[in-house]
């Protein structure tokens, strides 16, 4: 590989997290006006805070997991926790100390799975 493929390959790259991260920032927007509004007990477990938290917040959990992968975990946390939102926390704390599952949108199909297996 020559030093110009390199270039275009990190320029590349750069591009992408940089439109993950502007994705990100929109979609933590938008579901922290939801979650405003929302009375979510702190002691709920995961499925009822999946039930009740809109889904822009786990796909930008997920988008940001993708995007900067084990060092999202730290800025993961402490949104998390400031939000009240400690079982999403747990799970996402679990996800990022096991290997190879950042391109797996975890929160996201839980989130659908949640909805589709409604009891």
């Amino acid at each position: 590989m020559t030093a110009e493929q390199l270039r275009s390959i990190g320029l590349a790259a750069a591009g992408i997290i940089a439109v993950n991260l502007v994705l990100f920032t929109i979609l933590i927007t938008l579901a922290y006006r939801r979650l405003k509004h929302l009375d979510i007990p702190p002691d709920a477990d995961l499925a009822q805070t999946l039930r009740l938290v809109p889904l822009f917040l786990v796909l930008a959990i997920d988008l940001l997991d993708l995007t900067l992968d084990f060092l999202a975990f730290p800025i993961v946390w402490v949104m998390l926790d400031r939000m009240g939102l400690t079982a999403l926390r747990n799970v996402s704390a679990v996800e990022a100390v096991i290997p190879f599952t950042q391109p797996l949108p975890t929160l996201t199909l839980a989130w659908i799975g949640v909805r589709l297996f409604r009891q």
